[in-house]
């Protein structure tokens, strides 16, 4: 994004809702961790804020003066061209600064961000670290989304969070689309944003195949669990199998069974679970097993990219449930594309050292801020990960 008057109202916009996100919130519920995997909210609003101060305004700004020496250091997540980071499993202790102070902080860089956006035309290369950060801050706001969903789960009172995201509505039944096979073209293209693990563009072959027009519902993923599937190794990978055993895990994180009653935590506290609604929360082995008991398999993010363009998106195109529900798990490990080269400096770390034990989703979510995927987008975890809005979009061969 490179028109000035554009990157402000984006800087605006996208900063307030932030903030709107924590709304019914009390600062206690804003300052909890709830795993090592998960980051309070308050932390989530200030590191975004420490992206601009750290990489925008300390060294584009001559006059800008740090709103506390000491959250260079707090509010820092992986960058280690930067300097030290507080621990990520202990974000949860920092009761100081407090909400208010990291609000009064946002206040601060936001100021200074949008004193330096009026002034003379900026070069080139701020406008694209401040579009970097924008893009930044929107998947701090889905994280801080999952990871608020998993802090209230955890409440004996089941609190509602009225700015949690809601599901879209009943789809149609599941077709089966054919995949455009033969050699393609995958990776960004265009001169709109995208990230460097997005590129480069290059050629990939497309096997004879087929993939699912919408993701798996719930009345068919409870039709996996109540015939045993989580009790039958036939299904899982060897290291699957061994997570199921280490947590114990008999269905989805956040179902429960209340007599003969399935039940599931939503934005609104436990309800009952729907059947029509997609499956969410799902990890990447419990989406690969639910595929083999089903006869199908998880598609490659090739195959899935290529299908989006092949068919387009719903109500116009064929292909439901691509950014609205849930991310949507590949069978591809998530590694550079033939050529790709990390950018420059400390934002290169954003993605590529990443490249390791990790699998592909594509797509977005209910959790995703509007208009921040796109075809190419690559979103990665680990094969355990089920706290984020996960689901299943299944493949088969022929």
């Amino acid at each position: 994004m490179t028109d000035p008057s554009a990157l402000l109202h984006a800087f605006r916009t996208i900063r307030a809702r932030s903030v709107a996100l924590i709304e019914g919130l009390s600062a206690e519920d804003c300052a909890a961790q709830s795993m090592p995997d998960a980051s309070p909210a308050k932390w989530h609003l200030a590191h975004t804020t420490w992206f601009f101060e750290t990489f925008v305004l300390e060294t584009h700004a001559p006059e800008f003066r740090p709103f506390h020496p000491a959250y260079r250091v707090l509010f820092n997540s992986y960058y280690n061209q930067v300097g030290d980071k507080h621990p990520r499993p202990r974000r949860g202790l920092l009761t100081r600064p407090g909400l208010e102070d990291v609000l009064l902080y946002r206040q601060h860089v936001d100021a200074a961000v949008w004193a330096l956006l009026t002034a003379e035309p900026l070069p080139a290369p701020v406008l694209e670290l401040l579009t970097l950060g924008l893009h930044h801050e929107q998947q701090h706001q889905e994280l801080l989304v999952t990871d608020l969903t998993h802090l209230l789960f955890f409440n004996p009172l089941a609190p509602p969070w009225p700015a949690a995201p809601s599901l879209p509505a009943t789809l149609p039944p599941m077709a089966w689309l054919p995949l455009a096979s033969g050699v393609s073209e995958v990776g960004h293209t265009g001169t709109g944003f995208c990230y460097d693990n997005e590129l480069p563009r290059h050629r990939t072959y497309i096997a004879p195949g087929q993939i699912a027009s919408r993701l798996v519902r719930n009345a068919e993923y409870q039709a996996f669990v109540e015939s045993g599937g989580y009790h039958d190794q036939a299904y899982w990978l060897a290291e699957g199998w061994d997570w199921l055993q280490l947590h114990q895990r008999t269905h989805p994180l956040y179902w429960q069974r209340t007599g003969s009653q399935w039940q599931e935590f939503t934005s609104s506290g436990w309800a009952a679970l729907n059947p029509v609604q997609a499956t969410l929360h799902v990890s990447y082995y419990e989406a690969d097993a639910y595929a083999r008991w089903a006869g199908a398999r998880l598609a490659t993010e090739a195959e899935w990219e290529v299908a989006v363009l092949t068919h387009g998106c719903a109500p116009s195109g064929a292909l439901y449930e691509v950014y609205d529900t849930a991310w949507q798990w590949t069978q591809s490990s998530y590694g550079p594309y033939p050529g790709y080269q990390p950018s420059a400096g400390a934002v290169g770390e954003y993605n590529g050292k990443f490249m390791v034990n990790q699998y592909v989703l594509r797509g977005g979510s209910a959790a995703t801020p509007p208009g921040h995927s796109r075809p190419s987008y690559r979103n990665f975890f680990p094969a355990g990960t089920c706290w984020q809005f996960s689901g299943i979009r299944l493949a088969r061969q022929g």
